[in-house]
């Protein structure tokens, strides 16, 4: 048995990025940066008006109030090159229009009487005020994007800014999701007796989709070498395999043997994490092989903590690890020693500080508790007992937006 730390550890090391695309940036969102991005030109192009105003030089402004002749009118998208501002005159001009010749500063409308043919500027001004600078947003040929960025709306905007229609991306790996047990039927049929949903597929997918990965259901191997062997192979065939349930040590548990006989290599067999202990990670080649257990609770807390984050790092994200965080126990926890246990709960902010409490039944049978769960307390293996007051280490689960905003 490895411990959760090395179990992570193995992973992490065992997974890289699984290569890079070129996609249109209508499609890029949430992608992640293969390539550092340079600027093919300056931005801005050229000097600009940053406000609605008058283009003036500065020194025909010494002291205020003073009156100008308007010579000119210069709307955005205008040309500049047969304007220039001669002394004594002022250039209308509007945002994003280029400055003219002979123009230092731009007065803002508000700082004048908004006069057509002659204007009268009421505040001091300062010269290069009102003015964006060629290039001072991002020279030509400097990086204003690493590799492993995240295309957010501002990373978006700058590369069309720059005319980049087709971005590098990191590949969305596929995920293959196979189920295991002669008990399990799929969705829409109502089970009858010994039988139950095969819900784990719909939830791995659904986590899986969370990360930005591709998932793929590939069924439900039945209990027999053959049906094993069939569907082990399909699975071989995406960038990662997720199976659930038969990794245990009971006479029906064919995943590890069928794995082997194909030529996967066992990374580990069993952590020290309750829920969770019958995990197991494999290599086949470079493809990476989550063998989860199958109880439902269990197979979405191993995905959580061992899966996701070789998922995000496949992807090209650097930080693949959820933040943890200290949260203020309002009732006492008690868990053997030995193994690292992650415990359901609910959170409340109070005065700057997380205050959490069990999110319901800990048992592994209840899925309920995982519905109510708004983040997980991990508490350490060494550790037996927790009273009210203590502080404990935990960490967001899924995506709650609404914490997570109130984070310190």
């Amino acid at each position: 048995m490895v411990s959760f730390e090395e179990a992570r550890n193995v992973i992490l090391s065992s997974v890289s990025a699984v290569g890079a695309e070129h996609i249109h940036l209508l499609d890029a969102a949430g992608r992640i940066l293969a390539e550092d991005m340079a600027a093919p030109w300056d931005m801005p192009l050229w000097d600009n008006s940053a406000m609605d105003g008058y283009a003036v030089n500065s020194a025909d402004c010494a002291t205020v109030p003073c009156k100008l002749r308007v010579s000119a009118f210069l709307p955005a998208g205008a040309r500049a090159e047969d304007v220039r501002v001669e002394q004594g005159c002022a250039v209308r001009i509007m945002t994003g229009a280029p400055t003219p010749e002979g123009c230092n500063a731009v007065v803002p409308v508000e700082e004048t009487d908004n006069g057509d043919h002659e204007v009268i500027l009421r505040e001091p001004v300062r010269r290069g005020q009102h003015i964006r600078i060629r290039g001072e947003d991002v020279a030509a040929g400097a990086t204003f994007a690493r590799a492993g960025a995240i295309i957010r709306p501002p990373e978006a905007n700058m590369l069309a800014s720059l005319g980049m229609a087709l971005v590098p991306v990191y590949r969305r790996p596929t995920v293959a999701i196979l189920s295991t047990g002669d008990e399990l039927v799929e969705l829409g049929i109502t089970p009858g007796p010994g039988e139950i949903v095969n819900s784990n597929a719909l939830s791995l997918a659904t986590a899986v989709r969370e990360t930005g990965a591709m998932p793929l259901i590939i069924g439900i191997a039945r209990d027999t070498r053959a049906s094993h062997l069939e569907k082990l192979q399909e699975g071989l065939k995406a960038d990662v395999l997720i199976t659930s349930a038969g990794i245990s040590a009971g006479d029906r548990d064919l995943v590890r043997e069928a794995l082997e006989e194909l030529g996967v290599r066992l990374l580990f067999w069993q952590v020290g994490i309750k829920p969770g202990g019958p995990t197991a990670f494999a290599l086949h080649g470079t493809t990476p092989v989550f063998s989860l257990p199958g109880n439902p609770v269990s197979t979405m807390i191993t995905f959580e903590e061992f899966v996701r984050p070789a998922l995000l790092k496949m992807q090209g994200h650097h930080r693949v690890l959820r933040p943890l965080f200290k949260a203020v126990l309002r009732e006492e926890l008690r868990k053997k020693p030995g193994k690292v246990q992650i415990v359901r709960i609910r959170l409340e902010r109070e005065d700057g500080r997380w205050y959490a409490a069990s999110a319901g039944d800990q048992r592994t049978s209840i899925t309920r508790t995982m519905v109510d769960a708004e983040a997980v307390a991990v508490l350490p293996a060494g550790s037996t007992c927790f009273t009210a007051g203590d502080e404990v280490d935990a960490h967001f689960y899924g995506n709650h937006i609404d914490l997570l905003e109130a984070t310190p």
